[in-house]
């Protein structure tokens, strides 16, 4: 059976567009069989879009981890106008998507879709905002998240949402564990956005 992570998606493509209304404006997304949320955006991505803080301004460099069919990307994009947001996934359909989404935004631009192995290896970004993949399990996403997390600049800061039901109370552990500071910010809607900040070079 495929999934949403899978890198080549399986499923007969049934393309439909999606809304995402936000106080900046709606967007219509397209999305397709085999991607993550693709009859609906996701509720943990609605939570981290409307409650996780506003993304830094000036040319930054952003990134969206499992990135999906875009909608987190292509907002970064539009409330950081001069930020380049790295968007990011395995799955070839959702980059496609993600590709198509961000160009009819306008964003198109700014925003780079990649593979994780078309990823530079010298990449630092200053601010992570993710609905990261719980359901590839626990070995993949801590490897995941131990590589995107040494990618931020010192003081700059992930934010991920996760369901309580999906263990986000055991990942938050799990990152303080393994010395990336971990403070939840906000629970909503049974949604934790938990905000991992990389330590200043100063810190003890």
């Amino acid at each position: 059976m495929a999934h949403y992570f899978s890198t080549e998606p399986d499923a007969p493509s049934h393309r439909r567009t999606v809304h995402l209304t936000l106080p900046e404006g709606r967007l219509e997304l397209v999305t397709d069989s085999g991607v993550f949320a693709a009859d609906t955006v996701d509720p943990g991505t609605r939570v981290l879009l409307d409650e996780a803080p506003a993304p830094p301004q000036g040319p930054v460099t952003l990134a969206d981890v499992g990135c999906g069919y875009g909608p987190i990307a292509v907002t970064l994009a539009r409330r950081s106008p001069a930020a380049t947001v790295w968007a990011v996934d395995v799955n070839t359909r959702a980059l496609e998507l993600c590709r198509e989404n961000a160009a009819a935004a306008g964003v198109g631009d700014r925003v780079v879709v990649a593979t994780p192995d078309e990823v530079p290896d010298e990449l630092v970004v200053d601010g992570i905002w993710s609905n990261p993949p719980i359901r590839i399990g626990k070995p993949a996403l801590h490897e995941l998240l131990e590589t995107w997390l040494t990618r931020l600049r010192p003081g700059a800061t992930a934010h991920l949402v996760v369901h309580k039901h999906l263990g986000s109370d055991s990942l938050a552990r799990w990152l303080a564990e393994h010395d990336h500071p971990t403070v939840r910010l906000i629970s909503r809607r049974g949604y934790r956005i938990l905000a991992v900040t990389a330590p200043a070079p100063d810190a003890p």
